[in-house]
């Protein structure tokens, strides 16, 4: 679900003609239709770690996500000393990252090193909490050293033959035997038998396919065991995932030529995961490309002394890439689309400009290589594009492939050899329009990155020409080859112990673009292709496309209160280079992959500065391997301090601190987990070992009583599972608490939450003595982690999207319940979790699911009972145009009195009250296709 109209400026010469309905969330920038969306990423076992943080002491009748005791966690943590981390993962009660960032676990040893991490596993079984069974289960998937000898090992849970999804766990060993880090966050306990599945593997894979309204019609080809291979290259086998109820049966569904792995339950077909392996760029990078000042005129390159293509081969395809001309975008290599030499062990395809018949923007210096005004003129560059492809990709696959960046056939590269060269479709999709390409196939490129084993697939397409660009080929263009190729590099080290990619968090994301831009224009700089002196604003990203500009803000070489005129920013977080505080600022439309990676881009590109090209390659690829599971920016920043203590024994640690710390991402900043789209800065190198440490306590009462609230947890984000320590209590009978041990400072994400209460976060400043702090927090009776749930509710179920019934009691203002518009409206029934006099009934109508605020809920209607079978009408209305926000509705005499259930319609659209939606016309706003909720919050004292 979504609206096209999301991210478009709402002033009326700027809008669509036409709305692009029911495209997804994380849907691909301009693309008008269903089938050329993208799904969002989706993982229900996030559900299940939200329902552990929500209810932190409600039973929750799986012992499964029992938390490892405060005690023990809290003894282990003090032994590895002020920059010890232990993250537990909420949703398995096991540790998601155990490590030292000043030293390491334990002392070099000769022993194995498997011996050596599952000896420190087994020592610590207060802390990870592996059952013998659990323990057993564990099978060595890979044992890979990297080319500075570090071992990474990964373990797959194995229970009757079926390997676990995801979870699992892995180790990293110096090549002296010091064990570095142990992660994955194994299931504690795994299921004895699989017994028999009753979706097929067909029919597993045709729900992946249905899911992500995908047309794949591809068959099956082999089965050999669990797994069956379809004739996409992709296959279908069992495997167990992580539920609410415990580990399921279910099948692992990769589906190439739809860019999904997805997990589909083998006893309902119900989806319980799914992950794109595509990395989308609507805004993409290129540097070195025709008319360049340097690297810009065409060199003679041996194809086959590089190792890239046979001698004397029929077309392009050797051991780095395939590469044809996919002009009609059917995923298929024609044999019109292949592309032979001109001559005898000759590929000379000189460019032809068409500089003459564009104008605009085309020159010497940004060449125009297709006329969008004729047909079939991209045929005439055809060939040249192919070639010209096929050399960037063999050229990145070479510097990556070597020191120190090191992505060896081993780490998972991509060569024929190993079955998963590069497969790149050049001008994917030119001929979709009569000879041109259509709206779907340009401004763009993408890397689709399966597991280890698949070929991934690169798409170039044709670009438009506009007031800023040119019409050129992304094909033709270094950097944008090189970024997409970067995503291939970051998918296949970023993993969990059974290799799946875990880059689907927002931080995650934003870093993946970020390493993109960051290798690319690494890699030019260092080659002398592209400058960066001491003045600011020189490392920009598309030159071009945009004929000397940058599709980014601004360079990456823009430091911290660079001047203006150079690094101007944006209005949201003001110019000068980017900190940690400005993440979903840097767009005005809110957390962006592209925009908040620049922020990570900066970062990086300091930390070249600050230790060089070569170290800052290294140290970057390394943190990599050392990422736990869709990591924050503080994560990836704790795996770069890592990979130097193991790669230089720690000796440019504090270079590091400084580098992070000037760009917020000091010691205090927090964030909760890597969706957090609002992490807090903070710019403090790590205090001392021997600093003095404070206590903070208190007491938690109820806003509408008065009364004490037991059972509430009050913690610093950032610092309540892992680094910097586990600063977390539970309220006593009485309301108290208190936590010690804290290190002197300033915490912006101090939170009081609790089953069934709105959170409330504060800052506090803790300094060496006892602080007092007292909490007043407030239930919610219609909050889902408090008992409140949903009855029934008309429309269509988006649950699979992220914007179901249940996200209108969630108490988040950010997701909320999505459905179409309808003539009676659409209607749920939500059960509070108590009888209630009703003080407040609070709604917040605004567009949710990617929708424009055209969706937001217009009239509406409330009725409340008792018993949920008598109503009363409570209230009506409509809110105004532009109510966004939480919204106070006002209920009549008597209607709130001791009721047990709310009923809630939404009548009508604020697009439709503003006459947006006229019935002779195409729908031009998401208002006149979806309505949307975001929160329905009801409190008051227990009747």
């Amino acid at each position: 679900m979504g609206a096209a109209a999301a991210g478009v400026i709402l002033l009326a010469s700027l809008l669509p003609t036409q709305a692009q309905a029911a495209p997804v969330p994380g849907a691909v920038q301009g693309a008008k239709t269903d089938a050329a969306q993208r799904r969002a990423d989706y993982d229900s076992r996030a559900n299940l770690a939200a329902a552990a943080v929500a209810q932190p002491t409600a039973a929750l009748n799986r012992a499964l996500v029992a938390q490892p005791s405060a005690s023990a966690v809290n003894t282990l943590r003090d032994s590895l000393g002020v920059q010890g981390i232990i993250d537990i993962d909420r949703a398995t009660g096991t540790p998601r990252r155990v490590a030292k960032l000043d030293g390491f676990l334990t002392a070099p040893s000769k022993k194995k090193p498997a011996a050596i991490a599952l000896d420190y596993v087994k020592a610590h079984p207060e802390v990870f909490g592996l059952s013998a069974a659990a323990l057993a289960s564990l099978e060595l998937r890979q044992d890979y050293v990297d080319i500075e000898g570090t071992h990474h090992l990964s373990w797959v849970q194995v229970a009757d033959g079926v390997p676990v999804f995801g979870n699992g766990l892995k180790a990293h060993v110096t090549s002296d035997g010091r064990l570095v880090q142990v992660d994955g966050a194994p299931l504690k306990s795994v299921p004895a038998a699989a017994g028999a599945a009753k979706v097929t593997p067909a029919g597993a894979r045709a729900a992946a396919v249905k899911d992500v309204f995908g047309t794949s019609t591809a068959k099956a080809t082999k089965t050999a065991g669990d797994v069956t291979t379809f004739s996409d290259n992709g296959n279908v086998k069992k495997v167990w995932f992580q539920t609410a109820s415990g580990p399921r049966l279910a099948w692992q569904t990769i589906v190439v030529d739809e860019g999904y792995v997805s997990v589909i339950d083998a006893a309902t077909g119900e989806v319980l995961y799914r992950k794109s392996t595509v990395a989308n760029d609507t805004a993409n990078v290129w540097e070195n490309y025709p008319g360049a000042v340097k690297g810009g005129v065409a060199k003679k390159v041996d194809l086959t002394a590089k190792g890239w293509l046979p001698k004397n081969a029929p077309r392009l395809s050797g051991n780095v890439a395939h590469v044809y001309s996919d002009v009609n975008d059917n995923d298929l290599p024609d044999a019109s689309e292949e592309v032979g030499p001109s001559g005898l062990g000759k590929w000379d395809y000189p460019l032809v400009d068409f500089n003459e018949q564009v104008g605009g923007l085309c020159s010497d210096a940004f060449p125009c290589s297709w006329d969008p005004a004729t047909a079939n003129s991209w045929q005439t560059n055809r060939k040249q594009n192919a070639v010209q492809l096929f050399t960037f990709l063999g050229t990145f696959h070479d510097h990556l492939k070597a020191g120190p960046i090191g992505f060896t056939r081993a780490a998972g590269n991509f060569e024929a050899q190993d079955g998963d060269a590069v497969q790149g479709q050049a001008m994917d999709g030119a001929n979709t329009a009569d000879g041109l390409p259509d709206a779907n196939h340009t401004d763009n490129a993408n890397m689709n990155t399966p597991p280890d084993g698949i070929p991934p697939v690169m798409q170039m397409y044709l670009l438009n020409p506009g007031p800023e660009s040119v019409a050129a080929n992304t094909g033709d263009e270094a950097d944008v080859v090189f970024h997409e190729y970067t995503h291939g590099l970051s998918n296949r080290l970023v993993v969990d112990a059974s290799g799946n990619s875990t880059l689907s968090s927002q931080q995650g994301g934003a870093m993946g673009e970020a390493w993109s831009d960051w290798y690319a224009s690494d890699y030019l700089v260092a080659k002398g292709l592209e400058k960066d002196t001491a003045k600011p604003g020189e490392v920009l990203i598309g030159k071009y496309w945009t004929a000397g500009g940058t599709i980014r803000t601004e360079g990456l070489d823009c430091k911290v209160n660079s001047p203006a005129a150079i690094c101007p920013g944006t209005p949201g977080a003001g110019p000068g280079g980017y900190t940690y505080g400005d993440y979903g600022k840097v767009y005005a439309g809110g957390a962006e992959v592209h925009a908040d990676g620049e922020i990570w881009a900066q970062t990086l590109w300091d930390l070249r500065d600050a230790i060089g090209s070569k170290k800052s390659q290294s140290l970057v690829t390394r943190a990599m391997e050392l990422s736990p599971a869709n990591p924050s920016y503080l994560d990836m920043r704790n795996s770069i301090l890592a990979a130097d203590r193991v790669v230089n024994d720690g000796d440019n640690a504090k270079k590091i601190w400084k580098v992070f710390a000037t760009r917020g991402m000091g010691y205090f900043a927090a964030a909760v987990d890597g969706d957090d789209a609002q992490p807090v800065e903070d710019f403090s190198m790590p205090p001392a070992a021997n600093t003095p440490r404070g206590s903070l306590t208190g007491k938690v009462s109820d806003t509408d009583t008065g009364a004490a609230v037991s059972g509430l947890t009050i913690a610093f984000g950032g610092h309540a599972s892992g680094f910097a320590g586990d600063y977390r209590a539970t309220t006593a009978a009485n309301g108290t608490y208190t936590i010690s041990g804290i290190i002197p400072g300033t915490y912006a994400k101090v939170f009081a939450r609790g089953a069934g209460f709105d959170p409330v976060v504060k800052t506090l400043s803790i300094n060496s003595g006892t602080k007092t702090e007292n909490w007043v927090v407030r239930k919610d009776w219609a909050a889902s982690s408090g008992g409140g749930s949903i009855v029934s509710a008309t429309g269509p179920d988006y649950t699979p999207y992220g914007c179901g019934p249940t996200a209108m009691i969630d108490q988040s203002q950010i997701s909320g319940w999505g459905s179409d518009v309808a003539a009676e409206g659409q209607t749920l029934v939500v059960k509070l979790s108590g009888a209630v006099d009703v003080s407040e009934l609070v709604i917040n109508p605004s567009a949710t699911c990617g929708d424009d605020e055209t969706a937001s809920t217009g009239g509406y209607r409330v009725e409340t009972s008792v018993d949920g079978t008598t109503w009363a009408a409570a209230a009506s209305g409509t809110f105004p145009g532009g109510t966004v926000t939480p919204t106070v509705v006002a209920l009549a005499a008597g209607t709130g009195d001791g009721i047990g259930y709310v009923r809630y319609t939404m009548l009508t659209t604020q697009g439709q009250d503003a006459g947006l939606c006229p019935a002779d016309q195409p729908p031009a706003f998401s208002g006149c296709v979806f309505q949307d909720s975001t929160e329905l919050a009801v409190y008051g004292p227990a009747a």
